[in-house]
């Protein structure tokens, strides 16, 4: 019994003496582990710390998109109901505003710059620009560019549409190449790509009178810079097209646009319709019957001399054009019909422009411009 007693006091002198050597040896090496752990303890939770603002941060990028997804959506459901009834929308003049503008992606776009945009099916989405007052400067007067054929550009015809609004009648093309940031904002940079137009009625273009349509969102901007000239702040504009499914021509636009200090900020809802014209979007085909102008007025006859010696010769002489410096000068009872419905009587370049009779201009929509510039004249 002693001796076994014996055997097991040494053994637990012997494990004790052990651990303590064991614990002495690797003192060291412990606390560089336990330093490692919480290493790893403090590298997880920053990992987790990071992760978490990042799924944040996602979370709130994917809620404001989602956000303005549904938006979007809740307008155009609005876009498709009134295109429907082929109406002019709540103010009658083809678009409504809907408060504050709504931007997105305007990240590395500096002061000039521009972006257009094509969707998954090809089709014109959303523009962006940053624009300046000199963009506007240089763009008054004649345009600085040809209009671009739009995705799906469709068949065409002449038309008449009567507005509720003001009781006339426009006589012309149902469609027309409707930049999303127009000529007079952005000047040439406005042609350099065809997503910057759709296929746009001629009242979602111009409105019921001349002021509605896109040109509410337009004149919006340009008033700015009239009352702001040779500004250094910068106008935030965007415009993205809705559009039902699959069709290719859109129901409407959403145009946002914002001044860098704040004193313009507004977004426009447009409407892309006609009114008493039942349009399929996936086409442009449509019911309305087709309108025939006669061709005289419509074509631009150029003559260096306004002399003749025959009657007929005299009446074509007295509505031919003549040049004198440069500028082309309308003839007697016609004008220059830009396309925005504005009529000059001398222009720097004709083939922009319609030429045709005062009558005819003031019966389709057309208004004598209020103002000159160094391409056109009142």
């Amino acid at each position: 019994m002693k001796s076994h007693q014996h055997i097991l006091l040494t053994a637990v002198i012997l494990i004790a003496i052990t651990g303590g050597l064991v614990g002495c040896s690797d003192g060291s090496g412990s606390h560089q582990a336990a330093d490692h752990h919480a290493s790893q303890v403090a590298t997880t939770s920053s990992s987790h710390a990071t992760q978490s603002a990042k799924k944040v941060h996602t979370h709130s990028h994917h809620s404001s998109t989602a956000s303005a997804s549904q938006q979007h959506q809740a307008i155009l459901n609005k876009l498709v109901s009134y295109t429907n009834k082929e109406s002019a929308g709540p103010t009658g003049d083809y678009y409504w505003t809907t408060g504050k503008a709504h931007f997105s992606h305007f990240a590395g776009l500096a002061a000039g710059d521009y972006h257009f945009s094509a969707d998954a099916q090809g089709r014109s989405a959303t523009a962006r620009a940053v624009l300046t007052y000199s963009e506007y400067h240089l763009s008054q007067g004649g345009r600085q560019g040809d209009p671009l054929e739009p995705p799906a550009w469709p068949e065409n015809k002449m038309v008449s549409i009567t507005y509720g609004l003001t009781g006339r009648t426009y006589h012309g093309y149902l469609y027309n190449r409707s930049h999303s940031i127009g000529d007079s904002l952005l000047g040439a940079k406005s042609y350099t790509s065809n997503y910057n137009f759709t296929t746009g009625t001629r009242p979602q273009n111009v409105g019921a009178d001349q002021n509605g349509g896109m040109r509410a969102a337009e004149e919006a901007a340009e008033n700015y810079w009239e009352d702001n000239p040779n500004t250094h702040h910068v106008i935030y504009y965007q415009t993205t097209p809705l559009y039902k499914g699959s069709e290719t021509m859109p129901r409407g636009s959403i145009v946002d646009v914002r001044s860098s200090d704040k004193s313009l900020n507004t977004e426009v809802v447009v409407i892309n319709d006609a009114e008493g014209i039942r349009i399929d979007y996936q086409d442009g085909s449509n019911n309305a019957k087709q309108y025939h102008r006669r061709s005289s007025t419509m074509a631009y006859t150029h003559h260096r001399s306004t002399t003749s010696t025959g009657s007929s010769n005299s009446h074509q002489s007295a509505t031919a054009t003549t040049t004198n410096g440069g500028w082309t000068i309308a003839g007697s009872g016609m004008v220059f019909v830009s396309d925005s419905d504005k009529y000059y009587s001398e222009v720097k370049n004709p083939n922009n422009y319609h030429y045709e009779s005062v009558f005819q201009a003031n019966a389709s929509g057309a208004t004598q411009a209020s103002r000159g510039n160094q391409y056109a004249r009142p």
